[in-house]
Parts: C-alpha cells; sequence; structure tokens
C-alpha cells in the first residue's frame, strides 16, 4: 500500500515561517507489535552534511538531524520524543508540561525534558546523492498510550540543516518554540495500537575493588539486584527495583559556593529520571516539594537502597504517580550511622484545555530501623496549577505545608509566576513566600524564611537587511529577597541585551547592581569573615560564544565589580573540540579573584570532558576536575558498550587525589565493572 508522506516543512530558523530550503517527507506505518518511521532527508549538497556525536542521546543541535514528537495521550501537553542523525544514534526522551520546568533539553534533574529517558528500539540511516534516511522501528510496548485501537495522535517532526543554522517543523511554530510544543503539533490518525503485554526484567550483576588511600589494603565486593517492568495497563505501569545501584551514574559536576545558601545538583540514575516530570511541583533549584536525591545519597555519598516501588501513568484521565524507596542502615566514611528511612510520595494531576492543569503532591519520609528515634517523620503536602492566557501566556503556582515533630511556626510556602512569549516580545514576573519553618526533608531548599519578587523583560528584534546579525535583543532582569521581618536579604538587577549571527556566535553584555544583607557574621573563605550589615554593589557581566557548528568553538563569562565590602573578577573560558563524529571534547575553568576588608582569596575550579565513541554502541569517558577549594583532583573515568534500553556493560573507575596539609597520603581509589540485560518476557 502506498503511504502518502508528510511534505511541507517550515522554518523557524534563521527565516521564520518561509518553506524549509530543502525537501523531507515522513511515512508512518505499522503493524500487530511496531511503528515505524522513514524518513528522507533530501539535501541538494549532500557532501556537507554534518555529524558530530555517536553517542545515544546526544545532543542533535550540531548535526543534521530528525525529532519526531508523539502526544499518544492527546492532552497537548506531554510526549515522547525519539531521534537519530547520520551516524544512527538512539536520542529518545520524556517531555512533561511541554518542557517547562528547567530541564529544558539538558540531561538530569526533573525538569520538563528528560533525556535520560531510554526505552528500546531501533533505528537505521545511511547516506547518498540524495542527501540521507532514516528508518525508526518502535515497538508499541515502548510506548504508553490510552485504550487499544485507532485514535488520534499528536505528532510533530522537526529537522535540522546545520550547515545553514536551519530548524524546520511540518507542525508550524512560532520561532520562541521548540518540539516540545505539543499543543500547536499536528495530527495523524488511524494508528491501530494494540492491547499491551509487557513484562520486562533487568538483573544486574557488580564487581567492585576499592583502595580508600588509608587502610593500605584493597577491598573487594560483589552486589547484584534487578528492576522490573510490568505493564498494568497501555497506560500504566508498575517498576520494580531490588538492591538499587547506580554505579555507572556519571559522578556530579563540582561546584563553589560564594554565598550563605544551598547548592542545587541535578539528578542523574536512572530508576528516578524515568517519568521525573510527572512528580515535579515547585520552583526548580529553588524550591522542590519532591527531589530523588534526598533518597539514597548522603553528602553525595551513597546510601544502600533496598528496594521501592513506582507506579506512574494515566488512569481516567488523570496523571497518577506512587512512589516507595526503603533504604538501609549505614555507615559513611566518617564512621557516622544513618538510620534507614522509607520514602513515600503520591501525586495525582489533571491536564485541562490550553496548556492548563491542576495537581497534588504528598511526600513523607520515616524513619524506621533500630536506629531511628520514635515519632520521627517528614511530610509535604502541595497543590499546584497553570492556566493558559492565549496562546502566548500562562499563570501558574503552588501552595505547600510541612510536618514536622516538635516544629512549630510558618511551615507554609507559595509561589504565583506569570509568563509570556511570542515571537517578539518575553516577560516572566513571579512572587512566593517560603515559611522560616517551613522544611521539606524530601525536597530541595535553597534558602528559607523569605518573601521573594523577580522579574524578567525582553524585546526581540529580527531587521531584514542586517546583513549577518540576525537577533539583538534588549533585557531586562530583577530578583529580590526579604525575609518575614522585611529585612532585605538580597537584590540583583541589569540592563542589557544581546546579539546573535546567523552562524549562531553570540554576544551578551548587561550591568547592574546588587544587594546582600547579612544578620549574622558569614565565613565565605577559610580565615575570612563578611560582618553582619547591608552592602550595595554594582557590575558588569559579558558572555559570548563562537558558532558551535565549527570543529573547534568557545565560549566565556565575565564578571566584573563589587562584591560584598570588596571587589570580584570572575572569568570562566571554555573550548570544545570535535573530531568528526567519534571524539569530542571540552575544557572549562572557572576563576574568581576576591579582595574583601578582611582578607584576599582566589579559587579554581577546572574540568576536563573527553568522549570517544568506538560506535553508537560503545564509548569511553573521562570527567576530571580540579578543584582548589576542596582541594581535589577527581578523575571518573566510564567504558560503556549497551544495548537494548541503554543497558549492558559498564566498566568505571574513580579516583580522589587530595591535597594540602590535611590530604590522604595516598588517593582514593575504586574499580567497578557492573553488567545488566533487559529480558522481554513476552517478545
Amino acid at each position: 500500500m502506498e503511504i502518502e508522506p508528510a511534505t511541507g516543512f517550515v522554518q523557524v530558523e534563521p527565516d521564520d515561517g518561509r518553506p524549509a530550503s530543502e525537501r523531507t517527507e515522513v511515512r508512518i506505518g505499522f503493524d500487530d507489535s511496531t511503528l515505524y518511521i522513514g524518513i528522507v532527508c533530501f539535501d541538494s549538497e549532500p557532501d556537507t552534511l554534518v555529524v558530530s556525536d555517536s553517542r545515544r542521546d546526544a545532543s542533535l543541535g550540531e548535526d543534521d538531524s530528525f525529532r519526531v514528537i508523539f502526544d499518544t495521550f492527546r492532552d497537548r501537553q506531554n510526549g515522547f520524543v525519539f531521534g537519530t542523525n547520520l551516524a544512527g544514534i538512539q536520542y529518545d526522551g520524556q517531555v512533561n508540561n511541554e518542557g517547562r520546568g528547567g530541564g529544558r533539553g539538558r540531561r538530569g534533574g526533573g525538569g520538563g525534558f528528560n533525556r535520560d529517558w531510554n526505552t528500546s528500539w531501533e533505528v537505521r540511516t545511511r547516506t547518498g546523492d540524495f542527501g540521507w534516511s532514516a528508518e525508526m522501528a518502535i515497538p508499541f510496548r515502548s510506548l504508553r498510550y490510552g485504550s487499544a485501537g485507532g485514535g488520534e495522535w499528536g505528532v510533530n517532526f522537526e529537522r535540522n540543516i546545520r550547515r545553514k543554522n536551519e530548524r524546520a517543523f511540518w507542525a508550524p511554530l512560532g520561532r520562541q518554540f521548540n518540539l516540545f510544543r505539543v499543543s500547536e503539533a499536528g495530527v495523524v490518525t488511524g494508528i491501530e495500537a494494540p492491547k499491551q503485554r509487557l513484562l520486562q526484567i533487568t538483573p544486574y550483576a557488580l564487581i567492585e575493588a576499592r583502595d580508600d588511600g588509608v587502610s593500605g589494603s584493597t577491598e573487594s565486593d560483589f552486589d547484584a539486584g534487578l528492576d522490573l517492568k510490568y505493564g498494568i495497563t497501555p497506560s500504566l505501569t508498575l517498576d520494580l527495583t531490588v538492591n538499587t545501584d547506580f554505579a555507572q551514574v556519571e559522578a556530579d559536576e563540582q561546584q563553589i559556593n560564594l554565598d550563605r545558601f544551598s547548592l542545587f545538583f541535578p539528578e542523574k540514575r536512572p530508576f528516578f529520571l524515568e517519568n521525573a516530570g510527572l512528580f515535579r511541583v515547585g520552583n526548580s533549584g529553588t524550591v522542590d516539594l519532591f527531589f530523588s536525591r534526598r533518597i539514597g545519597l548522603e553528602g553525595g555519598q551513597p546510601v544502600p537502597i533496598l528496594g521501592g516501588a513506582r507506579v506512574s501513568g494515566k488512569v481516567r484521565g488523570f496523571n497518577v504517580g506512587l512512589l516507595n524507596m526503603q533504604t538501609d542502615d549505614s555507615q559513611t566514611a566518617d564512621g557516622d550511622f544513618l538510620q534507614a528511612n522509607n520514602f513515600t510520595v503520591v501525586r495525582m494531576a489533571r491536564e485541562l484545555p490550553n496548556r492548563s492543569r491542576i495537581g497534588v503532591i504528598a511526600v513523607n519520609r520515616e524513619g524506621t530501623g533500630s536506629l531511628a528515634p520514635d515519632n520521627d517523620y517528614n511530610r509535604t503536602f502541595g497543590v499546584d496549577g497553570q492556566i493558559g492566557l492565549g496562546r502566548y501566556a500562562e499563570i501558574s503556582g503552588w501552595v505547600a505545608k510541612t510536618e514536622t515533630p516538635g516544629v512549630d511556626g510558618r511551615d507554609r510556602a507559595f509561589s504565583l509566576d506569570s509568563s509570556y512569549s511570542s515571537p517578539k516580545w518575553r516577560w516572566r514576573a513571579g512572587a512566593s513566600e517560603v515559611g522560616n519553618e517551613f522544611n521539606p526533608e524530601v525536597g530541595f531548599l535553597s534558602r528559607r524564611d523569605y518573601r521573594r519578587l523577580n522579574g524578567f523583560f525582553m524585546r526581540r528584534f529580527r531587521p531584514a537587511d542586517m546583513g549577518k546579525v540576525k537577533e539583538i535583543a534588549p533585557r531586562f532582569f530583577y530578583d529580590s529577597y526579604w525575609d518575614l521581618d522585611g529585612f532585605h536579604e538580597t537584590e540583583r538587577y541589569s540592563v542589557g541585551g544581546e546579539i546573535e549571527s546567523r552562524s549562531g556566535a553570540r554576544i551578551s553584555l548587561s550591568a547592574g547592581g546588587s544587594l546582600e544583607g547579612l544578620h549574622d557574621p558569614f565565613e565565605i573563605a577559610e580565615g575570612i569573615v563578611i560582618q553582619p550589615g547591608t552592602y550595595r554593589t554594582n557590575g558588569i557581566f559579558i558572555f559570548l560564544n563562537s558558532s558551535r557548528r565549527r570543529a573547534v568553538s568557545f565560549r566565556a563569562r565575565i564578571q566584573a565589580g563589587g562584591f560584598f565590602d570588596g571587589d570580584q573578577f570572575n572569568v570562566s573560558p571554555s573550548i570544545n573540540l570535535r573530531l568528526g563524529d567519534y571524539l569530542s571534547s571540552e575544557l572549562s575553568w572557572s576563576r574568581n579573584d576576591i579582595d574583601l576588608s578582611g582578607g584576599s582569596f582566589v579559587t579554581n575550579l577546572a574540568r576536563l570532558r573527553v568522549t570517544y565513541a568506538f560506535s553508537t554502541e560503545m564509548a569511553l569517558q573521562a570527567l576530571i576536575q580540579y578543584n582548589d577549594v576542596g582541594k581535589s583532583v577527581s578523575t571518573n573515568l566510564r567504558f560503556s558498550w549497551v544495548g537494548e534500553a541503554n543497558t549492558g556493560l559498564f566498566v568505571v573507575y574513580n579516583e580522589i587525589q587530595e591535597f594540602g596539609m590535611l590530604a590522604l597520603p595516598e588517593p582514593d581509589r575504586s574499580l567497578i565493572v557492573k553488567y545488566s540485560r533487559v529480558f522481554d518476557v513476552f517478545e
């Protein structure tokens, strides 16, 4: 049977609204078990096609590439993304709330797009005089959808033509949107999705050898466990995990803290990343009512997880999520004992017309085992929602309360935000409050006891006669905190703008001021204390980056100005090197030179990241970090040979070399070999 192709792609970059410069044809078919997508990307200059990375889930923004999104429930807010490039990589992810929430396109965290979601599917590509083509085969069991049978799915296709910096979509979008804008996706009808039978078992085995640099001996350990995934219905899934392990996960990128508040590190562990967007409520990186890194981690070090269960999906139009995890008693490297805890999260939400939604969440931690005291628990309750106004505007917010035995006071918090994004104008404004006793122990809180006002405004100009300049965008930013007694603790404001060229190079300039108010002395560095008071300063900020389509590219951030009662100069350059689709590297450095009335100090944080891809399934990755505040050099080497759903063989080497007077005499080293495999019972 002849399948009529989807064609007529429309640009959003660089010439918004014009037909795509090259023809693209997409065909969709299916059988009893699998959904098939055939793509032909015609190109008048096939010798100039660009491929820069052959790792699974590598960013496709710098390649000639293709992506598709399916809104299988037709709720116009969530979807599944699949993509590939000329190398034939597998790129997949989950979209929640049209990508809003701080995770847009990035790995880790619980934001609006989760690129660490991995499922089972296949793709093949080839190139020729016509351009390039791809064929995707996605088993229906790898998707979640409503009742079996024919129905409407939302769908959109994106093609990236790298040498022209061109992005084009099948269902036209405004240039301020991306593929995740499923409320404006097209429609595909007639897909006869079958009733699912899903049962996947993923066992793992692991062996570790470690020399802690103190005992003078090497200890070895063997471990094993498994994950199970069962399809209760086509739209509802049960996940079980026993003796959960995350040895293959990349180490955290280190940070240096120069203020009084908590640093945010994103989640990277696969079990917690799947469906993470469903459980996300709050303001990401500032207030998160549920933050999965509170489970199985203490001070960045693993805590044994005995097991857990998660039920997630849709029931009668409601998004539902239930998570329960149990940790074990343990002992830290410093000899401190940690009690066992049980963690429970219940989430329910419903999408409403025009990008609107409403939801509730409850989070509970309860101490268990012999080390836990009586009546040891912490609970968080929250309600959140969003209202879409017209095509470009939204109002969103949440309210929450915590319960902790023996804690009385202001244990409530709320946030209200508004945003507007059109092709020419973009703004947002928000207000929030967090009580001094608000205590979401299984969440993230950068600070408490405050009222906050913040806003952002930008105007985008794209004159047709600006030559190599594509866009000029002046902007204004404001963010301010007061404690609940009215004391002004923090203020940031700036006026500036950015210029973007047609090649993708960008420069951003801004100038502004800041305020820091201290009730108590603050030791910012060893022996250097900032006294209570209010400090007003001014500064300038410069950010620039070159075009990423070149084999060598760079970016840099420069900040200069006042800092508390003195001055600060920060420079953060980064250089990227790419050789074909097999080698990519990034060297970055951040230096702070700070001069205060109580003394001067310098901080340095350097990072080298190198990836060598032997194929789309096999890669060697290195992350080396130097931190002169933490007085350490850390190395994380990972070899991966992966297959279905990103399972397979992982070999991981970790080393921490300390320096300074209190440093360990020898580095802390460990070598881990882990193997996992998916068994599909009904395949």
